[in-house]
């Protein structure tokens, strides 16, 4: 009967911290998801680096929510909790990606995203007023949370769908030159996923289709305004785009 006591306040431990790294990574997910739309707004908006600054506010305090699931980590085997926390972390890296292109119009690397991740004991007195439940951390005085490859790849494939937004904004909006490059960027990635191919995780080849369609849609708007800019004013272009985007996409759903 202790032998069994002892198990169940181990499964009962650890199922609690399960349960708090769940709500951990939905907030970390529902933040992520609002930088992205505060960084869509850039298309529009007069002052970019305003937005840039804003969002920077933002992803600090997602990085505050990654601590707290770093210092709950602290100590455990990290993939026996991925999947509490995998949803939050891809959504953070294509935060973080979407950010990192709209100002270098380049890919950040997972190493670079995984440096932003550690984290002292100065950046644990800007959090909320939680103390850690591990001793150990205390002790510590620094956390890191290291991002997986599957999480990184999967954060970088639904990057594509939000520069495809980012390209028929822009195009809207009067900017030829941004659907280009997106162009440009999506084609680069697109063959790097395909090196890839059916030899990594089932989720990336999965992501894999929606790459392609992302790609296509750009760049059915760069066709459209290589051969039809002169010709179509404007303000209409966004207009132009949305009806072909809807023919490719019924076109998909009949074959």
């Amino acid at each position: 009967m202790l032998a069994f006591k002892s198990f169940q306040q181990e499964l009962d431990a650890r199922h609690d911290k399960y349960e708090r790294l769940v709500k951990l990574s939905r907030d970390i997910t529902v933040e992520s998801k609002r930088t992205i739309f505060l960084l869509h707004r850039i298309t529009s908006a007069p002052d970019m680096e305003e937005i840039l600054t804003e969002s920077e506010i933002k992803l600090d305090g997602v990085r505050q929510k990654i601590l707290q699931v770093a210092q709950e980590l602290s100590g455990e085997d990290m993939h026996q909790f991925h999947r509490a926390i995998t949803t939050g972390l891809q959504e953070y890296v294509e935060a973080v990606s979407f950010q990192h292109f709209i100002k270098t119009r380049s890919l950040i690397s997972m190493d670079e995203i995984n440096k932003q991740l550690i984290f002292s004991m100065e950046d644990n007195g800007k959090e909320n007023k939680t103390p850690s439940s591990d001793a150990q951390d205390k002790q510590c005085g620094t956390w890191r949370l290291k991002i997986t490859p599957v999480d990184y790849l999967l954060g970088v494939a639904d990057l594509t769908g939000e520069l495809m937004r980012m390209c028929i904004n822009s195009v809207g909006n009067g900017d030829i030159d941004t659907p280009f490059e997106v162009s440009q960027f999506l084609r680069q990635v697109y063959d790097g996923f395909s090196f890839i191919g059916n030899t990594g995780p089932y989720e990336v080849s999965k992501k894999l289709y929606t790459l392609k369609q992302s790609l296509a849609k750009v760049e059915n708007a760069c066709y459209a305004l290589k051969v039809r800019g002169s010709e179509i004013p404007k303000h209409m272009l966004a207009d132009v785009f949305s009806v072909k985007t809807e023919m490719i996409d019924q076109e998909e759903g009949i074959s």
